[in-house]
């Protein structure tokens, strides 16, 4: 797949094309695109990170300090118990405050929100991050206010876009993390 840079240069290097806009336009619009996706991947791993560090510390909004998973409190049991619904109810009520789903949920939250941020391992965090919110999405079948599409499904499409986009290169670590040998044997690893 041509990675934003290569499409930039291809962009600049164009002849000028009777209704194409100009090489500029096309230039301006690819860096837009660049910032936009870069913004979109940054807000991801805020909110991945986010939800993360307060179910951790019990920060108050979601939840409460007495909660917190460092004060004993579990990251899944409230939900998984009171909030999942559907087809799926009993398989999540029942792994609900499991100490191996808490780790791995907090895990994945920490994991995922870090890579985001960073612009490292996007296609990993993506995957994993994709993975972990239809997950969430089949514990509150069917969505409250939509017969199947919800918040959870969009972000699991915009972190697809921003994997097979390479939009850790920019406001990033992605095009140092892609010279590093393993990353270049391994391409999934970008």
């Amino acid at each position: 797949m041509e990675t934003m840079t290569a499409m930039m240069e291809r962009n600049t290097a164009a002849t000028n094309t009777p209704g194409a806009g100009t090489v500029r336009e096309r230039a301006t619009g690819t860096r837009a695109a660049r910032y936009l996706l870069a913004g979109l991947r940054l807000a991801l791993g805020w909110i991945f990170l986010w939800a993360f560090l307060d179910k951790l510390f019990g920060l108050g909004l979601a939840t409460e300090g007495k909660n917190a998973w460092i004060n004993g409190g579990s990251p899944t049991k409230g939900f998984l118990t009171f909030g999942a619904t559907g087809p799926f109810q009993d398989l999540y009520q029942g792994i609900a405050g499991a100490a191996w789903a808490d780790w791995l949920f907090m895990i994945g939250l920490a994991a995922i929100g870090t890579a985001l941020l960073l612009g490292i391992g996007v296609r990993v965090a993506a995957a994993a991050g994709g993975l972990l919110l239809v997950l969430m999405w089949t514990a509150v079948l069917p969505p409250e206010n939509n017969p199947f599409m919800d918040d959870h499904l969009v972000y699991t499409g915009v972190l697809a876009l921003i994997a097979v986009t390479n939009a850790g290169d920019t406001w990033g670590l992605g095009r140092t993390w892609a010279r590093l040998p393993i990353v270049k044997r391994f391409g999934w690893l970008r």
